[in-house]
This record gives C-alpha cells, sequence and structure tokens, in this order.
C-alpha cells in the first residue's frame, strides 16, 4: 500500500524548473541546437516572471 501510494505522489509531483531546463536541453538533436536552447534558457524561457 505504501509503495503504491509513492508512485502515485512522484507520479502527480510537478517538476522543478531545473528538471524542465534539463528536460529541454537534453531534447536537443544537435550542437546548435544545443546552444539555441541554452541562450533560450539565459534569456528565461523557464522563469515564472509576470
Amino acid at each position: 500500500m505504501l509503495n503504491q501510494l509513492k508512485k502515485i505522489t512522484r507520479a502527480l509531483r510537478v517538476a522543478t524548473q531545473e528538471e524542465r531546463e534539463l528536460a529541454y536541453l537534453n531534447g536537443s538533436v544537435d550542437r546548435i541546437d544545443l546552444e539555441y536552447r541554452q541562450r533560450q534558457i539565459d534569456r528565461g524561457l523557464f522563469r515564472n516572471g509576470y
């Protein structure tokens, strides 16, 4: 029962900003794309500024 509860809470957990950025960078297909994505992150693509 406890293991099932842990699995459910992990599945419902929202990814942190750092995890989203890392997943975005890991999706790059080549060096040029990686550098482009790094610049996007540096410009604030994942920041929560309103």
